[in-house]
């Protein structure tokens, strides 16, 4: 009997993969129950869907650390989810373990992201009475709001690694918990090259016992840091001790140097008051919500169909719709 591509893969990954891998053929499956496709894995339908979402294309035009840079260098939302699906994918590939699970929680991580960044975020939670977080909001895309309502359905290991992406609990597989330390070595080194981009920080304003330890490059501290992973994880994704020191430590110095800086900061009161605007605008008049939005308002009320409009809006389309409601228009004889 002839065996599918599918069938093959399988086959394939459970020769080759570590014993700790998760297998795409012992999946627990999706909520809704579809036919396998003969040529893919369910990990690499669920790559695919996220990749050819609306949500995921979104993400160009949503800020990572800052709020409309002057220059083409700088990092998006999704350049920062390619560079975190490329770390992640690098660590796998390493440790025998499944590279398209992998991917697939990677690329799905940020879709849930609100525009201008974490100030979106917060001033969403200020806001709705059930507050707001980005990775429970990356969980209702694809469960709830891709696909006109019906979500992507995706596979419950890729659901779980976007829910726990980034605290709290550990994800539930090994994949899963690869991205979330690759989240936390993307952003940290990116936005340490943005931030020198920008002038508020030079390579040599990190601590030297901090770069003697991580390296002096972002290309080094990465390595440095991947390396780390791979060499110590086994049943669970660790970094060495001294590794794993140096780079809290080095984290806790973004915080104090560029995550709240003045200089990068500057706009991001703006931005929460635009979307503080926006969010009781539409929950005063859910009438002007798009028409997709109706059945979340009849099914959970005016504010969660508001946060769900404005969590999935890019930075321009936010100031767009801002000016629209409520700077007045020139007059045009």
């Amino acid at each position: 009997m002839n065996t599918s591509i599918r069938e093959q893969t399988c086959f394939i990954e459970h020769k080759i993969l570590s014993p700790n891998a998760s297998f795409a053929d012992c999946s627990r499956g999706r909520e809704r129950f579809e036919s396998e496709c003969s040529i893919r894995t369910v990990f690499q339908r669920d790559r695919d869907r996220i990749i050819h979402s609306n949500s995921f294309r979104r993400l160009k035009h949503k800020t990572q650390v800052f709020l409309s840079p002057e220059g083409d260098h700088y990092r998006t939302r999704l350049t920062h989810t390619l560079e975190v699906a490329q770390i992640a994918r690098t660590i796998a590939r390493c440790l025998r373990l499944n590279e398209d699970l992998t991917e697939a929680i990677a690329l799905g991580h940020d879709l849930g992201h609100t525009p201008f960044g974490h100030a979106g975020e917060r001033a969403l939670n200020e806001v709705c009475k059930n507050g707001f977080n980005h990775f429970k909001q990356s969980l209702r895309v694809v469960d709830i709001l891709e696909n006109d309502g019906k979500g992507l359905n995706l596979t419950y290991e890729v659901r779980n690694g976007i829910e726990r992406h980034t605290s709290g609990e550990d994800a539930a597989t090994l994949e899963g918990r690869i991205v979330r330390l690759a989240d936390r070595i993307a952003y940290i080194n990116h936005d340490i090259d943005d931030a020198c981009h920008a002038g508020v920080l030079k390579e040599e304003d990190i601590p030297a016992s901090l770069r003697d330890t991580l390296g002096n490059t972002k290309s080094g501290r990465i390595n440095t840091l991947v390396i780390s992973t791979v060499e110590n994880s086994g049943d669970d994704i660790c970094l060495s001790p001294d590794i794993k020191t140096a780079f809290e430590k080095l984290n806790t110095f973004m915080f104090e140097n560029v995550y709240t800086n003045p200089i990068c900061k500057s706009e991001e009161g703006k931005a929460m008051e635009m979307v503080i605007w926006l969010f009781n605008y539409f929950c005063e008049n859910p009438d002007r919500l798009p028409v997709k939005y109706n059945k979340i308002y009849i099914d959970s009320g005016e504010q969660q169909a508001a946060c769900d409009y404005i969590a999935g809006m890019t930075d321009r389309y936010a100031v767009k719709c801002f000016n629209d409601l409520f700077v007045p228009k020139s007059w045009v004889n």
